[in-house]
């Protein structure tokens, strides 16, 4: 084919970016509220003008393209419009984890060398202890919200303050490939890791959230993901462009979930199975059932059978999505087969609890042998790991080509999950790979185990873990808090565990305690493996 004078041009070819998602929405649906927080009601257009007049007076204040400026807030509308505002400056956003610590929030800033940050008031007085001690510190811009509970802090401008008189214009950037967030890893083993993303991975991500979703037009979100969290599995983006309503929520509670449910008559949630058992308290306490379809989207460990089974009996229909915060929060679904909504329930719940297939936009999803680089066979009993490639992977991590060229050895993402691959495709975890538990040469899936402990009606979560054995090496111990009101002993629990599942794979020690949890509801095991280290030494 001759090729001659097709070449790209700004008529034919424009850099992908999800900014024009609020500029479209603000235009075709200018009245359509965009965001609801206590008392306050937005449009669409109003969130359109307050971004761009931000995005002015960030410019105004010496932010200049490629700057990063970071943001330290709950779910609030400031986190919305700084979420357009920033990369509308050209500047790259970094979304703090809200539950850092202020040694780590220091790191953060320095090693991103952020110029600027936008913080709650109620998280003041912890940025102010981060800055404390640094060389060059960030401007710091202090958001007021009347449903705050304000500390002291430093700041040399209210978030008011801010906001020019006249609004930026919107022009998209030249390299789709240019940096739009920056996100920081847990940090749980080492430093925080910077995970960069592009506007283009960004765009593509809160598409395909869409698509997978099969989200319509005008969706009632309700925030009960972390907008820091891999910037909210890209869901700003996504509800700007299905003209959507922003619920803001501060703080999380199964009271106030069923009242947004009630109040605004929410459509969509996300969040870590945690979530799920709020919304089943929740609920069956204020014997709440939605007059309209509720869809939840629900990552991390992958949530127990019995759980999605408890969430459908309270009209809520629960998606199963997979990912990490290198492929921007979900890029996984376990995409429902129309042919087996007529399965028994259990049967429903078990399919359900698979990570699944790839996102529409994103290229693929690989279980190999990560030595070989080869592909294990789709039986559903081969394990290796998961390996993504495609639109929604992360550019690398800032300032870290090592960890970077490692990432992405032979082609691929490498995301530390062992994994099977059935014959229908479908891709379903059986661990991180640090924590499977080797007990007597035997692989033991800490998440079979869990699985048959969630189905005691006692239970209200569990987490199990390695503990150091002299005879066996490691032996499953078992985390568990209840639910309310319910009982059950450790002789108990072992013993239903043991009618379900092989006996060698049951815990030989159940500890009733709290568990330590991240900001966004994920248990965190690495604590719990320490405790059980203790808990064997006596």
């Amino acid at each position: 084919m001759d090729e001659r004078g097709l070449h790209q041009r700004d008529a034919n070819f424009r850099a992908l970016t999800p900014l024009n998602f609020l500029a479209r929405t603000a235009a075709v649906y200018p009245n359509k509220t965009a965001i609801v927080h206590g008392d306050l009601v937005q449009t669409w257009a109003e969130t359109d003008v307050r971004a761009r007049r931000l995005a002015a007076g960030l410019r105004d204040k010496g932010i200049k393209p490629g700057d990063v400026v970071a943001i330290l807030a709950p779910n609030t509308p400031a986190f919305v419009e700084a979420s357009f505002a920033v990369p509308i400056a050209g500047a790259v956003i970094l979304t703090l984890n809200t539950r850092l610590d202020a040694g780590t929030l220091r790191y953060c800033l320095e090693h991103s060398e952020a110029k600027m940050v936008l913080v709650d008031s109620e998280l003041a007085a912890r940025l102010g202890e981060a800055v404390e001690e640094m060389s060059a510190p960030p401007v710091i811009v202090r958001i007021e919200d009347p449903l705050a509970k304000p500390t002291e802090g430093p700041f040399e401008y209210t978030y008011d303050e801010v906001f020019a008189d006249t609004p930026m214009t919107y022009v998209p950037p030249a390299d789709e490939w240019a940096s739009f967030t920056l996100s920081y890893t847990s940090g749980t083993t080492g430093k925080p890791k910077g995970v960069v993303y592009s506007h283009r991975g960004v765009a593509m991500g809160a598409i395909s959230n869409a698509l997978d979703w099969a989200m319509p037009h005008f969706p009632v979100y309700l925030w009960t993901l972390p907008m820091f969290h891999c910037h909210g599995w890209c869901f700003p983006f996504t509800i700007a462009m299905k003209a959507g309503v922003n619920v803001c929520c501060r703080q999380v509670s199964a009271d106030f979930i069923v009242d947004m449910f009630e109040k605004h008559g929410v459509t969509h949630f996300c969040g870590a199975p945690i979530i799920m058992q709020m919304v089943v308290e929740g609920c069956t306490k204020r014997g709440f059932t939605s007059p309209h379809p509720v869809k939840m989207m629900t990552a991390a460990a992958p949530p127990p059978a019995v759980v999605i089974q408890r969430m459908e009996e309270v009209g809520i229909e629960v998606t199963h999505v997979y990912g990490l915060t290198e492929v921007y929060g979900p890029c996984v679904v376990s995409a429902w087969d129309p042919d087996w909504d007529a399965k028994p329930v259990e049967e429903r719940a078990r399919l359900k609890a698979r990570q699944g297939v790839n996102y529409t936009l994103q290229d693929g999803i690989s279980v190999r042998d990560p030595e070989t680089m080869q592909e294990v066979p789709a039986n559903g009993e081969a394990v290796g790991e998961i390996m993504m490639y495609g639109n929604i992977v992360m550019k690398g991590y800032l300032k870290d080509e090592d960890a970077t060229e490692k990432a992405f050895a032979g082609g691929m993402f490498h995301s530390g999950d062992l994994a099977v691959r059935h014959p229908d495709g479908y891709v379903e975890i059986k661990d991180r790979a640090k924590d499977i538990i080797i007990s007597g040469g035997e692989n033991i899936s800490s998440i079979e185990v869990e699985d048959a402990l969630y189905t005691h009606p006692a239970v209200a979560s569990a987490a199990v873990v390695a503990m150091p054995n002299e005879k066996w090496g490691e032996t499953p111990c078992a985390f568990v808090e209840l639910v309310d009101g319910q009982t059950v002993t450790e002789e108990e629990l072992i013993a239903w565990v043991r009618e379900r599942i092989a006996h060698y794979k049951a815990p030989r020690t159940v500890v009733f305690e709290p568990m330590p949890k991240t900001s966004t509801g994920k248990i965190q095991k690495f604590a719990l493996r320490q405790r059980a280290k203790e808990i064997a030494n006596g």
